[in-house]
């Protein structure tokens, strides 16, 4: 399979003041899927403007045909299966069945206390995404659900008439523990990774591509041992985490070199950050779209 090359799209412009150029800029660019991330705020953007997720990924299913859209990632902090998935049918019904559901466990950012709760251990967020998951396949499947579960309840939830795409939207679960791992597994079309976030600062690129490989290798045991076919489950690196940082971004030459040593891995979709001056993705704006043009040809 070739290796599909795909863009993220931060919600900080507003949509007439360069945000939809954005969004019909990388259908133009062919880039596969356009994701865009999931949060009320987040890091260094938290001060400035940020806009929903799901409103500009209706936006963008409005002004473009073919590219697929996503999120990288949704989570539980501040989501619910039952609400979640009726904007998720929705939102498919609109663009026309190209919505793929980035989902993770979430993490200990500002989304975490936004709504006034104490931020979850990991162990919590654990066993929420535990739950999560599985509730929302079956919402997304099902013509109506009921359920009482340790942290979510659904009461005779209607969701007709279901996704455009059948049986359901797809599912690219982020995880890189175990039971995250497994979910992915079970539920997953595709599995997320943004490498070991433990080797951004100090690591080389040698050692993320190691540790990439490590959990590869620990995806694929679980795989065996429940039965799933690895080889229909997409694998889908979310750049800009790694010691490489944005390095890759600096020429169409480096970013297919680093592009080749993760499709070596097995990876099937990498997915670059759309830049923004002045912040951790800041990149030559000709080059980055000269790698969105002629990079997916030379790894093929």
């Amino acid at each position: 399979m070739s290796l599909r090359l795909s863009t993220v799209i931060l919600p900080y412009r507003r949509w007439h003041e360069g945000g939809r150029t954005a969004w019909t800029r990388a259908e133009q660019l062919g880039f596969h899927t356009a994701y865009t991330y999931d949060h009320l705020s987040w890091r260094t953007f938290r001060d400035g403007p940020w806009f929903g997720a799901l409103p500009t990924l209706t936006a963008a299913a409005a002004v473009t045909d073919r590219m697929r859209l996503g999120t990288l990632v949704t989570s539980p902090n501040f989501r619910h299966p039952v609400t979640l998935a009726k904007e998720l049918i929705s939102l498919d019904d609109i663009s026309g069945g190209r919505i793929t559901l980035g989902i993770g466990a979430g993490g200990s950012g500002f989304d975490a206390t936004a709504l006034g709760q104490e931020p979850w251990s990991p162990r919590e967020r654990a066993d929420r995404f535990a739950e999560f998951v599985p509730l929302l396949d079956r919402l997304l499947r099902e013509d109506a659900v009921s359920y009482e579960g340790d942290f979510y309840s659904a009461h005779e939830a209607r969701n007709i008439p279901g996704c455009v795409q059948r049986p359901r939207l797809p599912f690219a679960v982020a995880a890189t523990g175990p039971r995250g791992l497994r979910l992915a597994a079970r539920h997953g079309q595709a599995w997320v990774t943004t490498g070991d976030p433990k080797l951004f600062e100090n690591g080389t690129p040698e050692q993320s591509l190691q540790a990439i490989g490590g959990q590869v290798e620990k995806l694929t045991d679980i795989c065996a041992e429940t039965g799933r076919d690895m080889s229909g489950l997409d694998k889908v690196l979310l750049t800009g985490f790694t010691p490489d940082r944005q390095g890759p971004l600096q020429s169409l030459g480096a970013f297919v070199e680093f592009a080749g040593r993760h499709a070596e891995l097995g990876f099937t979709e990498l997915v670059i950050h759309w830049p923004i001056p002045d912040s951790q993705f800041a990149a030559e704006e000709k080059v980055f779209e000269q790698i969105a043009m002629e990079a997916p040809a030379q790894l093929r």
